[in-house]
């Protein structure tokens, strides 16, 4: 006899869970990627061979653009690119207040000062109408974050940036094969930077990428990336301030193996997600990110919902993802406000230039973006791209875990 979802009790309050057994693993590779380590291991050139090479050829010509170069991460990536396009000590440079550290760090890792403006409450994207209220004489460049995998407003930051003599930097860390109207996201603005850390949907345990249109760009993160040196001059020869920000080729091995299989994840990813919108739409209380009509092609580096907690009796979202977890659905908070970190107002503690953002010194103490304070603290739940390398029955038992916790408000509420 079956049970009704209504009346089993919840995972967390004793009940027996939606779903018992995992989702499917992080990273995916067979013998490809064996082989691939192996042939690097085995032929003895380990350091700027054939793999980084052939690697630089195969992802530019992915990202659509003319140039790219490898480097050891993304956050190296996004250095790079800023110290490429000329930021200095006390430029600002625009940034989401929603996105991972190194969007903001990297600035002030060349010296730059971040400043914070809130993102859309619908896409959690960084908001064209806020870049563009916060360009100051100082403003030299706007870094656009493509969070969860969806693509930023690109028609209006590239005309944000022309408009003010700016530079446009595409964060695509979460964004590898997503596309705005037809074209894939990186070269669109004057530089864009991935990343192939473990967690990401191109997956090389670690390693970066800086793809550009522009040939003065690239030479120039060509030349910081490695060494300061210029391509084709001489080994002990520096026209730029650089450092070893190099991939390896165990690196760009593996990086290219899990290229051939990016495509067919990101059509399952993709399908999961519309299966998985489509059955969230029907539960009061959950909301799933806007989804811009532009975007032909989102990479689901994340799946993000908004919940109201008015529709779960007033339950906490804190709560809520206790109980989902309980019900064997991996789920998280994410992100909390960025201006909010310790390491920012220490970094600008003394710091002795004024920037006109902050009338003065940079101090973030009194930074507020309430979209994002809003989304960090109470709305978002993440689910990670491996649930949706998942079957369509996997994608069900997540709707039908929320619809479970859904049809007990009063219990969620007293966890």
């Amino acid at each position: 006899m079956t049970t009704s979802i209504d009346s089993q009790p919840l995972a967390a309050a004793g009940g027996t869970p939606i779903r018992t057994s995992p989702f499917p693993g992080w990273p995916v590779f067979d013998a490809t990627e064996e082989q691939a380590i192996l042939g690097v291991l085995r032929s003895g050139s380990w350091f700027l061979g054939e793999r980084v090479a052939e690697f630089e050829r195969t992802f530019t010509e992915y990202c659509e653009a003319k140039h790219g170069v490898s480097v050891s991460s993304g956050t190296v990536a996004l250095q790079v690119a800023l110290e490429a396009v000329g930021v200095v000590f006390g430029d600002e440079v625009i940034v989401p207040s929603y996105t991972f550290i190194a969007t903001a760090s990297s600035v002030a890792l060349v010296g730059g000062i971040p400043v914070f403006v809130d993102v859309d409450p619908d896409t959690y994207l960084i908001d064209p109408a806020a870049v563009e209220a916060a360009i100051t004489e100082k403003t030299k460049a706007i870094i656009a974050v493509h969070i969860a995998g969806q693509p930023a407003d690109l028609d209006a930051l590239t005309a944000i940036a022309a408009k003010h003599g700016v530079l446009l930097i595409e964060d695509s860390a979460q964004a590898h094969a997503a596309a705005w109207k037809g074209r894939r996201v990186g070269a669109i603005g004057d530089l864009g930077t991935f990343s192939f850390q473990a967690s990401k949907n191109l997956n090389a345990g670690e390693g970066g990428f800086i793809v550009t249109d522009d040939e003065e760009l690239h030479l120039r993160a060509w030349s910081i990336h490695n060494c300061g040196r210029a391509p084709g001059g001489e080994w002990y020869e520096h026209p730029l301030v650089g450092g070893n920000y190099r991939l390896t080729e165990m690196q760009a091995a593996l990086a290219l193996s899990q290229l051939r299989r990016l495509d067919e994840q990101t059509e399952k990813r993709t399908h999961s997600a519309a299966l998985l919108t489509e059955q969230l739409n029907e539960i009061e209380g959950i909301r799933p990110l806007a989804v811009d009509d532009r975007v032909t092609r989102h990479a689901y580096h994340l799946y993000i919902f908004r919940y109201d907690a008015g529709a779960f009796g007033g339950a906490s979202r804190e709560q809520f993802l206790k109980a989902l977890a309980a019900e064997g659905i991996p789920c998280a908070a994410g992100y909390k406000p960025l201006y909010r970190e310790p390491a920012f107002q220490a970094r600008f503690a003394d710091f002795p230039l004024s920037s006109p953002a902050f009338d003065g010194r940079p101090d973030y103490s009194g930074v507020h973006c309430p979209v994002t304070e809003r989304i960090c603290a109470d709305e978002a739940v993440w689910l990670t791209q491996t649930l949706l390398l998942g079957t369509e029955s996997d994608i069900s038992q997540i709707a039908e875990a929320i619809t479970k916790i859904a049809t007990h408000p009063e219990a969620l509420a007293a966890m």
